[in-house]
């Protein structure tokens, strides 16, 4: 049985961000946590396809490759897999009271979050083939998460208290009973912050950060193929003053490469058909064939050329990423019948074939004559 989609497991976007992929994978792994459903005998498969999901979209590198290949990407150990390694310690990290990694995804801040880092971005770009060729210097619009201006990041209006949370002093998890597990959860008092706002920012609404366009300049290296993530270091949202670590988030740039009318790409190298008239293919000659750089080149066509005779051209393809070589560009000639006749050109072509005959078709008549045979042989 094929794997689902992991956006679709987790129920989100392909540019759902960090915080929308852990929101979504907390309220997930509640609904459908097997010890909700004991006389249900999928439930402990569907637990493990989710922490599967997650565990692949929440580390970038696994997710990149993910979004380029989907679960080809981790078959035969490929990006060393993806996902928890093994339900019993999932089990055990929700459950078992210590407040690990899983847990603390449940927890959804207070102490165990203390020391966070800002979120990572997506940004989606479409650039040209030529724009992928040549390189290309751009500056785009990112909304990104800054602190709170009004409140300087903390979340409370200006002179308004921050207490620590009496209902978990401070933890920001409770703890229930649940048979014979102990589950922890985000405190409902505090929201697992752990701190108590008794009057939130009227301009961030108690979260200490908001949105805001930022202009940002942007390199795209010559040679980058369509699907290329690029790094841009400290330039994601900024880390929350309660409980970061001050450290920002980074954003990834996906490239992605509009088909050209002309050309078509296969790593460095590039491909073009090319018309050629009958008798140019016939009788030899030269065309000029367009560039990527914008140039032209002249290729001679041997007399007697076919449809398919493919010709070279060295050093005319993309540029390679972080290199100062070129590929080469693979040209396929297909030659046009003539269309659109008129009386006298007919005329012409019915005098040529006369005095031509078989001899000057001997791809025809080799068919034909095997056509022949077979169909003697059918009557024998």
């Amino acid at each position: 049985m094929s794997k689902r989609d992991y956006y679709e497991v987790l129920g989100v976007a392909k540019t759902a961000n960090e915080k929308e992929l852990k929101s979504a994978f907390r309220k997930k792994a509640m609904e459908c946590h097997p010890d909700r459903h004991p006389d249900d005998p999928e439930a402990e498969a569907r637990f493990k396809e989710l922490n599967e999901a997650y565990g692949i979209l929440s580390d970038g590198d696994k997710r990149a490759a993910y979004d380029r290949m989907g679960h080809r990407a981790f078959e035969q150990g490929g990006m060393g897999g993806g996902g928890f390694q093994d339900f019993g310690d999932i089990f055990s990290q929700i459950f078992g009271g210590a407040g690990g990694g899983f847990a603390d995804m449940f927890g959804g801040g207070g102490r165990q979050q203390r020391g966070q880092r800002g979120s990572d971005l997506r940004y989606e770009m479409e650039i040209s083939l030529e724009e992928a060729y040549a390189g290309k210097e751009l500056e785009i619009d990112v909304p990104i998460s800054e602190s709170c201006e009004r409140c300087d990041g903390m979340g409370a209006e200006p002179g308004a208290s921050i207490d620590t949370c009496s209902t978990c002093g401070g933890a920001g998890r409770v703890r229930t009973q649940q048979g014979f597990f102990t589950m922890e959860r985000a405190c409902p008092t505090c929201g697992g912050q752990g701190e108590y706002v008794s009057d939130p920012c009227r301009s961030c609404d108690g979260s200490g950060q908001t949105r805001v366009d930022t202009k940002l300049d942007v390199n795209i290296p010559a040679g980058v193929e369509d699907g290329t993530r690029i790094r841009l270091s400290g330039q994601g949202d900024a880390a929350p003053k309660r409980g970061g670590t001050g450290q920002r988030g980074d954003l990834y740039i996906f490239v992605s490469v509009r088909p050209h009318d002309l050309f078509e790409r296969d790593g460095a190298h590039l491909y073009c058909r090319a018309p050629v008239p009958m008798t140019i293919a016939a009788l030899g000659g030269e065309v000029e064939i367009p560039t990527i750089d914008g140039g032209r080149s002249k290729i001679k066509i041997p007399e007697g050329s076919q449809s398919g005779k493919r010709m070279r051209l060295r050093g005319k393809g993309m540029s390679v990423l972080r290199s100062a070589n070129r590929g080469d560009m693979y040209v396929e000639l297909t030659v046009e019948t003539p269309s659109k006749l008129n009386a006298r050109q007919k005329e012409l072509l019915q005098e040529f074939a006369r005095e031509g005959g078989d001899e000057i078709s001997p791809a025809s008549k080799n068919f034909f004559d095997k056509a022949k045979n077979f169909w003697d042989n059918l009557v024998d």
